[in-house]
């Protein structure tokens, strides 16, 4: 006579192994997001209340916890990178990116920078670094007038200007507020718009 496990049983475990997972990078996520850059397993099992065997069972390699991670991050920013184009004057375009772009950087800040330390032994999160650039590339290309967008000077240049590195250096190395970077960024990306109006 053959046993057949029953699937109930079966079910049960399935789920309780993928709220599991599901806690396990939920508290990465968050422990990133509070500052903690590079969580260990200690602090991530206890943060998900979940054993530390689980968490190495669930992600025996890091790539695949990043892959999760981002889903998450992606899925908070997507509606953010999907506004349609400001519109109007040059200046007010610029002062929409400018605007956007803040609340984007500062959502992301944690994450990006996490990502940046492990970035080299991950080509996961070195394409998806080259995807964000190239996304916000040509959603700012997009937004420029006809005229400055000819330029591609002006438009690299406006490229680095509202860029997360430039918006990291001015938070993180100089220290700047919020306020205060915000008004690095459009007194520097101004005269690039303004000989081109």
């Amino acid at each position: 006579m053959t046993v057949v496990p029953s699937e109930p049983k079966q079910d049960g475990r399935r789920l309780r192994s993928a709220a599991s997972r599901r806690r396990i990078v939920e508290a990465m996520r968050d422990l990133i997001r509070e500052g903690t850059l590079s969580p260990r397993a200690e602090e991530v099992a206890a943060r998900a209340n979940v054993g530390l065997r689980s968490v190495f069972r669930h992600f025996d390699d890091m790539e695949s916890l990043y892959r999760e991670i981002g889903d998450l991050i992606v899925a908070d920013v997507t509606p953010m990178l999907e506004l349609p184009p400001p519109s109007g004057t040059a200046d007010e375009i610029l002062a929409e990116m400018i605007a956007r772009r803040t609340k984007l950087f500062e959502r992301i800040m944690p994450f990006r920078v996490a990502a940046d330390i492990h970035s080299h032994r991950s080509p996961y999160l070195m394409q998806e670094r080259r995807i964000m650039n190239e996304s916000l590339r040509e959603i700012m290309r997009s937004a420029l007038p006809a005229a400055i967008r000819k330029d591609r000077v002006a438009v690299d240049a406006l490229d680095a200007v509202l860029s997360f590195d430039f918006w990291r250096r001015l938070r993180s190395e100089q220290r700047l507020s919020i306020a205060q970077a915000r008004r690095v960024v459009e007194a520097t990306a101004a005269p690039l718009i303004g000989a081109k109006r």
